[in-house]
């Protein structure tokens, strides 16, 4: 009697497994991929988490601000890095709409903003402040931008409204948007042999910060509204006349059909928190150590699989 109960248990528990598998699309889930390392990384690092669970996964390229929309549409199934200066507005307007949801932030805190490598202190001393910096602009110039400093923004799509900024603001700075990340690190690598002053666009995480201290632009302190209502900030006639945020967060960001067509991905999802040195480990494997997106993936999850196990215990059939 005994030896059937306990079959009868086992045999349960398996009906339990196969309906729990069944439960999970064959569908692929589809995980958008934009033009920043540690946002490729973590997506990678998290597709493979998804396939060790018998899950099928696919990889597309979309816009990092048009993605909020295809995310509310069941189009990609999820946003693993939703930036508070960079895309809150988007996926706020996103939400507003319907379609998609907040599944929290992860332990990094963010920040966004105009940066310079240490060194460009010794040629405009008064910095980090803003109108410093500006009074500095002479340092900055180049044959491209005549007697005004030169700003090397990020690419267009991340819009970080640099030259709204330098307009509200009456700066004598002219704006160049970067092609890419790697742009940027190019810009900072080519000025650091013989110590150019230069100012771009940085952010935290990312690996740069260990490679070159620096310090960002303190600007006139964020306020909500700045980028929305003229009155907020120092120029009442314009907008983003403020920094961005200096704690921002860090979001997840999921398709509400996500949760019913991969709950055991869902499940995962919900518990998934990077923080800001693993994140800017992702990013190092990449920038420095020359990986390819996938291999850096595989390199990170061997050797954090104490992070990475927990979040899976649980949610995997």
């Amino acid at each position: 009697m005994k030896k059937l109960t306990l079959l009868a248990t086992v045999g349960a528990v398996a009906l339990m497994g196969v309906a729990a598998n069944a439960a999970d699309s064959d569908d692929p889930i589809v995980i958008p991929i934009h033009n920043w390392s540690s946002q490729i990384v973590m997506s990678n690092v998290v597709g493979q988490m998804y396939e060790e669970m018998g899950l099928n996964v696919e990889y597309v390229t979309t816009d990092s601000q048009a993605v909020y929309e295809s995310v509310r549409l069941g189009d990609v199934a999820l946003e693993l890095e939703v930036w508070e200066g960079a895309f809150g507005a988007s996926f706020r307007e996103a939400l507003s709409k319907g379609g998609l949801h907040d599944v929290g932030d992860h332990d990094a805190v963010t920040r966004e903003d105009w940066w310079y490598p240490m060194w460009t202190k010794d040629a405009c001393p008064g910095l980090p402040d803003w109108e410093a910096l500006n009074d500095c602009a002479e340092v900055f110039a180049t044959a491209e931008t005549g007697d005004k400093g030169r700003y090397l923004d990020g690419p267009v799509d991340w819009l970080k409204h640099g030259q709204e900024r330098v307009e509200a603001l009456g700066m004598d700075f002219v704006v160049v948007n970067a092609g890419s990340a790697a742009a940027l690190w190019a810009e900072i690598g080519a000025a650091e042999a013989d110590k150019k002053p230069v100012v771009v666009f940085n952010w935290t995480p990312n690996f740069a910060e260990a490679v070159w201290p620096g310090e960002f632009v303190e600007f006139p302190a964020w306020e909500d509204g700045c980028d929305t209502d003229p009155a907020v900030g120092p120029n009442p006639d314009a907008l983003y006349d403020c920094g961005n945020p200096a704690t921002g967060y860090l979001k997840k960001a999921a398709w509400d059909g996500m949760k019913d067509q991969w709950p055991s991905a869902y499940c995962v999802l919900t518990k998934i928190s990077f923080t800001n040195p693993q994140i800017a480990e992702m990013a190092k494997l990449v920038d420095t150590d020359e990986l390819e997106p996938e291999e850096a993936a595989e390199e990170w999850l061997a050797a954090n699989r104490a992070v990475v196990d927990p979040w899976m215990q649980g949610c995997s059939a």
